[in-house]
């Protein structure tokens, strides 16, 4: 199952194991069991320290066409419930060289933190092979595994088990049970994870303060294109740099295909993502990742809260936050996110197979959701506010040619209906006619545009009515030694090259900032 490519990279991966891991897959029956098998023994080629071993594992597996990872022989948590392949052949692949003694590049804060948990965890992670959100989920709970005993994980392919989709009424990836209960739905990343697990557990945060850092020059908020180009920018002026950032990639990894990133013709949004990553690393730069800034406190000296309970001591600070995707705003939306309301139809569209839905918002992101929606499920309906569609106008005559994509003008949404804790209709006005309309389907789609990351500078920096940092020409904010950057900002055209680019100038500006205003360590402390 696996080519030649893939297991002569794997056999490098697999080089520096530790562990012996063994895959232990339950007996029985299954359609799919053969076909895991075949995988599983695949994999097992490429190191001498990975074998199959097939038994009854007395209840502790759920199926046949499941299995779980023993380390020298004692199982370590880690479990996956069909077979990781698609987008989740990267969460098998990290499992294993983390089991085996990989170290993991995560935050000595977040080791200590996770480390700390004292209660019995059991996540079941419900995903789709073709969600490109799910394997993040996937991958930070299994650290959490390695990190603590007392925490587990199952990995559980939806095709695979339609019947517990059904039974626990699922309508998006992923979803994530905590002990039984709905814990998260939905795109979520590792610094809302442990966001919920501090809420839930406030314990966790005792005793898990690493060395304060000495005074930062620059210190970046912000994973994304502008941040990172931020970030490389100072250091390499010999700065101290600090990037804290709930996830490295930002928003370019939820994108699927990027054509307009000059000099390189077709690329995904991981990929660059990854390349980001590595340029990155190249550089002496402390990172804080899976951690949100709570507060910045202003002055000569900035001093910024993360949700660690850290603080951060920095001459110069730029915020490179981005921007996330804009909800409605109206009954019904929250509460059904998750059945039958998402934002990402690469990662939902698939639970959508053969139903009606909605996309609301006919700008670019909304008519290319429609197109990618068109050929998965029965019918598509998107709804605008204004009198035309604001996308381009290749996307519109695309969408114009398929029969199954109708496109409403002029119209309002009112609120989202549901029944028996699943969308069932639409409800909607002509903001002519004022005539109110109500539409039944399965499924709505929300592609509105973004809103910026910056609720924890209101009151530090001025900001305008739709939350963007003000800035002048070189990425100066309204207070001294704050610069910002990329899609936070009042900068025109949210692309990606532009948020290089005002990542660098912020940068740059920020060193010039540092020359004429010099403050020695003493007078900061």
């Amino acid at each position: 199952m696996l080519t030649r490519e893939i297991k002569e990279a794997l056999m490098g991966y697999m080089a520096n194991m530790q562990n012996d891991i063994t895959f232990v897959v339950q007996t029985g029956e299954h359609k799919k069991r053969a076909e895991l098998i075949s995988f599983l023994n695949d994999f097992a080629k490429v190191s001498k320290k990975i074998t199959v071993e097939e038994r009854d594992t007395a209840g502790q597996l759920r199926s046949p066409v499941s299995f779980m990872l023993a380390v020298d022989g004692t199982p370590n948590g880690i479990q996956f419930s069909g077979i990781p392949s698609g987008h989740e052949f990267n969460s098998l692949v990290l499992a294993v060289l983390h089991s085996s003694g990989t170290a993991l590049k995560l935050d000595e804060s977040l080791k200590g933190m996770v480390a700390n948990v004292q209660e019995p965890l059991k996540f079941e992670v419900y995903v789709s092979l073709s969600c490109h959100n799910c394997p993040d989920v996937v991958q930070a709970v299994n650290q959490f595994v390695t990190i603590n005993p007392n925490i587990s994980a199952e990995t559980i392919d939806g095709g695979v088990y339609p019947e517990l989709i059904e039974k626990n009424d699922i309508q998006g990836v992923p979803t994530v049970f905590l002990n039984g209960e709905v814990f998260a739905s939905g795109k979520v990343d590792t610094a809302q994870l442990l966001d919920k697990l501090m809420q839930k557990y406030p314990g966790i945060t005792a005793d898990s303060m690493s060395e304060e850092l000495p005074l930062q020059d620059v210190t970046v908020i912000g994973g994304g294109p502008a941040g990172v180009s931020a970030a490389i920018y100072a250091a390499r002026k010999g700065l101290k740099v600090t990037m804290v950032a709930d996830r490295f990639g930002g928003q370019v990894k939820d994108t699927m295909g990027i054509e307009n990133l000059i000099s390189i013709p077709q690329t995904t949004g991981p990929e660059l993502a990854g390349a980001l990553q590595a340029h990155l690393d190249e550089y002496e730069i402390t990172k804080k990742e899976h951690f949100r800034v709570e507060k910045v406190e202003a002055g000569d000296i900035k001093t910024i809260h993360l949700s660690s309970g850290e603080k951060i001591k920095t001459r110069t600070l730029i915020v490179a936050t981005g921007a996330k995707w804009r909800e409605l705003g109206v009954p019904g939306e929250k509460e059904n996110i998750g059945n039958g309301v998402a934002y990402c139809p690469h990662c939902d569209g698939p639970f959508y197979k053969g139903k009606d839905v909605a996309v609301i918002g006919g700008g670019n992101s909304g008519i290319e959701a429609a197109l990618d929606l068109a050929g998965i499920v029965k019918s598509v309906t998107v709804f605008e506010f204004l009198p035309e569609l604001k996308a381009d106008q290749v996307l519109v005559e695309q969408a114009k040619a398929r029969d199954n994509i109708t496109i409403l003008k002029n119209v309002v949404t009112k609120q989202i209906i549901a029944g028996a804790g699943k969308v069932t209709a639409i409800e909607y006005q002509d903001r002519e006619t004022e005539e109110v309309l109500s539409k039944e389907l399965d499924g709505v789609f929300v592609q509105i545009g973004l809103l910026p990351n910056s609720g924890f500078m209101k009151g530090v920096v001025e900001l305008t009515q739709y939350g963007e940092v003000v800035i002048d020409e070189r990425g100066q904010t309204s207070e001294a030694g704050i610069f910002a950057c990329g899609d936070v900002t009042t900068v025109p055209y949210k692309q990606i090259v532009i948020a290089m680019g005002e990542g660098a100038k912020a940068s740059l500006a920020a060193f010039d900032y540092l020359l004429m205003n010099s403050i020695t360590d003493q007078e900061a402390a």
